[in-house]
């Protein structure tokens, strides 16, 4: 595996490498759910790129950006045994040189949900994928259903820009218990690790209603969002939203294909979670 800090380096790397290439960006501190991603890229590619870059853009004043966990080098030890050819970590600076002042901004799908409760954070996400396929240039890139409206907005991206990457959707990877992976996962004291379970307990009711034949989107949120405050008293709610799964407007009835999604903020950590329901 070859590691590069630099755009320079990258690009020469890049060159050697023979396609199809299969690309993972992520923002380090590796758990199961991105190796997941990574083993996929690996089936399905000639050749595998990482990015390591825990992205200041996306973060807003008040979040993690500081404290988000970081261990590069048992991360590059991770991707070295999953079979990585090319792990491309840079600084800050070599993303955001002095005087950059472009951003990409995808409509509509980054209005609500995450949107709405972090302002300016898919402007942040939108901006360093739209840098990092073009300096990666991969024919497949993969990404975790877990951050679900994430997704979308890529897919968007990439759709409206007529971007050459096929963007691949890769399941939600859990503990044993159901807890989604999270690199934030860490910061849960054993009470809030304990009560976060309420949120895959929340959406296994909403499935569970669902397939008894339930379809009003209303009655669904409601028992979510009683299974989360019953479930998780140290949790406060930041939404749950039962919503058309391209374009994220909330749904009266599920008629279509439809996202269930939610945002619990506990006080050491904020933590997201999703299903898919399909009629």
């Amino acid at each position: 595996m070859r590691t590069v800090t630099s755009i320079q380096e990258l690009r020469e790397a890049r060159r050697a490498l023979p396609g199809p290439v299969g690309f993972v960006p992520t923002m380090g501190y590796l758990h199961q759910g991105h190796l997941a991603l990574v083993r996929r890229a690996r089936a399905e590619n000639a050749s595998v790129a990482v990015s390591i870059f825990v992205n200041p853009t996306q973060f807003g004043p008040t979040e993690d950006f500081e404290r988000y966990p970081r261990d590069p080098e048992r991360d590059a030890a991770l991707l070295r045994e999953a079979g990585v050819d090319l792990l491309f970590m840079p600084p800050p600076a070599e993303m955001y040189p002095p005087g950059y002042d472009t951003w990409v901004d995808v409509g509509g799908v980054t209005a609500r949900l995450e949107g709405a409760e972090r302002p300016g954070h898919f402007r942040g996400v939108a901006t360093v994928v739209t840098k990092l396929f073009n300096l990666v240039q991969p024919d497949r890139a993969y990404f975790g259903q877990k951050d679900a409206q994430q997704l979308v907005v890529i897919q968007k991206l990439t759709r409206d820009l007529n971007l050459p990457v096929e963007i691949v959707p890769c399941p939600t990877v859990r503990e044993p218990d159901g807890l989604a992976m999270s690199s934030r996962n860490v910061y849960l004291t054993p009470e809030e690790r304990r009560e976060a379970l309420a949120l895959s307990r929340a959406l296994r009711e909403a499935e569970r209603l669902f397939a008894a034949g339930e379809r009003d989107a209303g009655v669904l949120r409601d028992r979510v969002r009683a299974v989360i405050a019953e479930g998780a008293p140290r949790g406060r709610i930041d939404y749950v939203s039962v919503a058309d799964a391209e374009t994220l407007a909330e749904l009266e009835w599920v008629d279509r294909r439809a996202l269930v999604s939610l945002a619990v903020r506990f006080p050491s950590a904020r933590l997201i979670d999703n299903t898919v329901l399909e009629p």
